[in-house]
């Protein structure tokens, strides 16, 4: 008896299966595959182009942080030292432009003397020395090298009075 049932139960789920497997029952799964495969491939876009980073130096470290007070005039804080522009003096060329747009574009060599070339953001390259002027706020060329010019400005103070503040000019290079 026990066979028989065995029996019974193998061919019920046979029946069973073979009723799943119906190839009727998937014809529009099988439709839809092949009209997926008839489709044209689509195409990827191409990556953007990668843009190079350009780093930024921070050159403020050495201005006077605009949450402290600025130094006092006592003349002995500055060691004896009045700090004034020269308001009589005749301009130079590049005391026209503000210190920010000049850039320094080279150097030249001249009996000894080094000599910087500048460009003031307008197209016209001039050459400057120590001693010479720039910017708008009275800045005078102390030092000179290859690769950078030092300026020190005179700036009012807010208090009716003047300080120093010291710029440095790098060489800027093409690459």
């Amino acid at each position: 008896m026990k066979t028989i049932l065995l029996i019974i139960e193998l061919f019920a789920a046979s029946l069973i299966l073979s009723a799943c497997s119906s190839s009727s029952d998937q014809q529009d799964l099988k439709d839809f595959m092949a009209e997926a495969k008839r489709r044209p491939q689509g195409q990827i876009d191409p990556l953007p182009p990668f843009q190079v980073y350009q780093p930024f130096t921070y050159s403020a470290m050495t201005l006077r942080s605009p949450f402290e007070r600025p130094a006092a005039k006592d003349k002995e804080t500055k060691g004896g030292r009045s700090v004034e522009p020269d308001l009589t003096r005749e301009k130079e060329y590049l005391e026209n432009f503000n210190i920010v747009s000049l850039n320094m574009v080279g150097t030249l060599t001249k009996n000894g003397k080094l000599w910087a070339l500048v460009d003031d953001g307008q197209g016209k390259v001039t050459p400057v020395t120590i001693g010479n002027y720039m910017g708008k706020n009275f800045g005078k060329i102390i030092s000179a090298d290859k690769l950078q010019l030092e300026v020190m400005e005179i700036v009012a103070d807010g208090s009716n009075g003047w300080v120093e503040r010291p710029r440095i000019i790098k060489l800027v290079t093409k690459d």
